[in-house]
């Protein structure tokens, strides 16, 4: 065991520094670190030597590749899990996190190199300075394990251009620097060779002067070039008039998007595009968390969760069996019971309250 911790908090030359240090899992979050960057987020914001906020993942493969779904299995397994369980307050926490981080009153710069998943774009990508790299692999890959998207991703995902957003959120897409920053989900492209030499730079200078001298035009986003067939497809109004949508079409990208699409949880297929839907017309990203917590804590008692993190993480059989298992046998009733409210137990963030 290694006595390093699992979050580097750091102060030094203006910069608050945290540096996500679980390299072996890639960086992925647990309930400590979450707790331990709002603290220091909080600190930092009343704190004249802070100037900017850098937040970086050890090792060479990522920022962060999202939750400690292990642990979350093992919470989702007993069948009784819910808001005041492990995962529940952790979730919790989370999302006040990433509300804080989507207000933050000081420049916030995350290095979003290598893998961001899940979690790791809740840390990363409601920051005020994205950074990408060639190395950047982006996305919400939740409906592989019969989750939804969260930590504010239906926040983003809604938002992109057209309906890049759905078809990253229900075929599980990777985005690369190009697609990240066209989606929304980042600022700059640096060269990861740079990045080294830009953080010394934020010692002394602004994050914009600091990221300027380093940062060049990104590579094309090839999402952007295929909007024709993908605002045609995911338009739908429902993910069994996508599918229909995309195997009639003539773009071979679409055929491929289908079978991807077609392999996911049915059940998180559809909460996932209503929620989206949802998103796309509230207000906030607080409103949009809210409304996420409360489709995470119905997904942790279900069926699908459970099989898929089995079937991807623990069993890697990659077989999960699916229940419904197709689209058609999920009902309206299913996708509702995962938008119901949570009475005393809501997250009930407020706009202003990331602020307090």
């Amino acid at each position: 065991m290694s006595n390093e911790p699992e979050v580097i908090i750091d102060k030094r030359d203006g910069l608050g520094l945290i540096t996500l240090n679980r390299p072996k899992a890639i960086n992925a979050l647990n309930h400590p670190m979450a707790l331990a960057i709002t603290d220091a987020l909080r600190a930092w914001a009343e704190d004249d030597e802070v100037r900017t906020v850098v937040v970086t993942g050890a090792g060479e493969r990522g920022l962060c590749a999202g939750g400690d779904i292990v642990a979350i299995h093992a919470d989702a397994r007993t069948g009784t899990a819910g808001a005041d369980s492990p995962t529940g307050v952790f979730w919790r926490d989370e999302y006040i996190l990433n509300a804080l981080i989507g207000r933050y009153p000081k420049p916030y710069v995350a290095i979003m190199d290598g893998i961001v998943m899940g979690g790791g774009v809740g840390l990363s990508g409601h920051g005020s300075h994205r950074v990408v790299t060639e190395r950047s692999k982006i996305g919400m890959p939740e409906v592989g394990i019969g989750f939804v998207p969260d930590v504010g991703g239906t926040y983003l995902l809604s938002r992109a251009p057209g309906e890049i957003g759905t078809h990253v959120a229900l075929t599980t897409a990777r985005m690369g620097a190009g697609d990240a920053i066209a989606a929304g989900f980042a600022d700059y492209y640096v060269p990861s060779e740079h990045i080294p030499a830009m953080l010394e730079t934020l010692r002394t200078e602004t994050a914009e002067v600091a990221i300027a001298k380093f940062a060049t035009e990104a590579p094309e986003s090839e999402l952007l070039g295929q909007r024709d067939w993908i605002d045609a497809c995911y338009g739908a109004d429902t993910v069994e008039e996508i599918v229909t949508r995309l195997q009639a079409s003539d773009a071979p990208e679409a055929a491929k998007a289908a079978s991807d699409l077609l392999a996911k949880s049915p059940v998180a297929l559809k909460v996932t595009l209503r929620s989206l839907r949802a998103a796309r017309d509230l207000p906030s990203l607080e409103a949009v968390l809210n409304e996420e917590y409360r489709v995470s804590i119905a997904s942790l008692r279900s069926h699908d969760l459970v099989e898929g993190i089995r079937a991807q993480v623990i069993d890697k059989d990659r077989n999960p069996q699916w229940r419904p298992a197709t689209l058609a046998e999920v009902t309206d009733a299913q996708v509702a019971a995962y938008f119901a409210e949570l009475g005393d137990k809501e997250l009930g963030l407020a706009a202003s309250e990331a602020q307090q």
